[in-house]
Formats: C-alpha cells, structure tokens, sequence
C-alpha cells in the first residue's frame, strides 16, 4: 500500500509541475465571444450560469432574448424580482418560430433584439452580454451574420464578454469565437413521452 501511495503521491507531483509551468504561460485577459450550440440540453442554462457567477462578483452584466416570449423562466423571474440591478434583462421575441408563424413579425422582433443587444455591449459597464438563442435569429435569416460577427469584432469594448446561445451556430460566429461548447445529444426524456418540466427546462 504504501509503494502505491508513494508512486501516486510522485506521478501527482509531476502533473501539478507541469500545470504549473503551463499556468504561468496564461497572463493575458480580455473579453471572450462565447459560443454555447448543438442538439444537446443545457445551453441557455450554462450561459445562465456564467450570468450568475458575474452578479456573485457584482460584475454589470445584461441579458437579451432573442426568440423566447412571455413564458416565466426560473432566470428571468430571479434576476428581475432579486438581481435587476446588477444585470438587466431584456426578452425581446415573441415565442419559438413553430409558434408565431409569422416571418415577417419574427424578422422585426430580432432586429429590435439586436439593435438593444448592440446598445447594452457598447456600453463598458457592462462585464458581460447574454445573446439567449440568438443562433436561431441568424439561422433563419433574421439577421445578418456578417454584420454580427463584424460587430463584434469591431465594437465589442475589449474587457467585456459576450455569450451567443443556440443550435445550429454559424461557422462564421465559431471562427470568431474565443470559445465554443457543442452541446451533444445522448438521451432526453422528451423522446420518452416527458414534457419541459420546472427547475429542469424552465
């Protein structure tokens, strides 16, 4: 027992060496373009996640909805009743696309979306900008992803971080990106009859 400790203890050492070395390389920071996709659950959750971490460290942030509508979310019933005054928060569309039917209304809402989206990453206060679903506002077209990505390249302030959420991300956007997650798909419980439920989708 003691030779496995031993040996444990030795190759333990090595790696955290290592880290170490690799760690003192990373001096730099700036303001990341976070893409969060693919099939998988979990993508709004996680950007939520770093949402909150910023209001933890009273770090201004905002948030912009680019196709959820009226229906009450755990994140945004929390943020507005408690958190309103560290992060602001904005749901712009009117519902998923299979629910309104309406392109033309959908194009408008998006746009309305980006141009708040725009305001509130121009502005260094904020520390960090959640773009909830706006993958799909760019997948159907509602708005163009060379303006998107040129923007935020150009305009976004350097310290800040934007998150951008959604399946089907442009291979535009994820050139651009600092950082992109594909959420994968392995099982749902919506495929076994399960409908959305509270404190797990919403």
């Amino acid at each position: 027992m003691t030779d496995d400790t031993d040996r444990h203890a030795m190759k333990m050492a090595k790696k955290k060496a290592a880290r170490d070395k690799i760690m003192a390389t990373k001096t730099d920071e700036k303001g990341l373009i976070i893409v969060h996709t693919g099939k998988g659950k979990g993508k709004s959750s996680a950007a939520f996640g770093m949402i909150f971490r910023c209001i933890a460290h009273e770090m201004p942030c905002a948030v912009v909805q680019f196709i959820k509508g009226g229906m009450s979310t755990g994140e945004r019933d929390l943020i507005l009743e408690r958190f309103s005054d560290a992060c602001q928060f904005h749901t712009m569309g009117e519902g998923f696309t299979w629910e309104t039917q309406d392109r033309s209304r959908d194009t408008e809402m998006a746009q309305a979306a980006w141009e708040k989206a725009k305001e509130l990453i121009r502005d260094p206060a904020n520390r960090m900008v959640l773009l909830d679903e706006i993958n799909i506002a760019l997948r159907y077209d509602y708005l163009d992803i060379k303006e998107v990505v040129t923007f935020l390249k150009a305009e976004k302030p350097e310290m800040t971080h934007v998150v951008l959420t959604g399946r089907n991300a442009h291979e535009d956007l994820i050139e651009a990106a600092d950082l992109v997650t594909e959420m994968e798909l392995v099982k749902h419980p919506f495929r076994s009859g399960i409908k959305a439920q509270v404190g797990v989708e919403f």
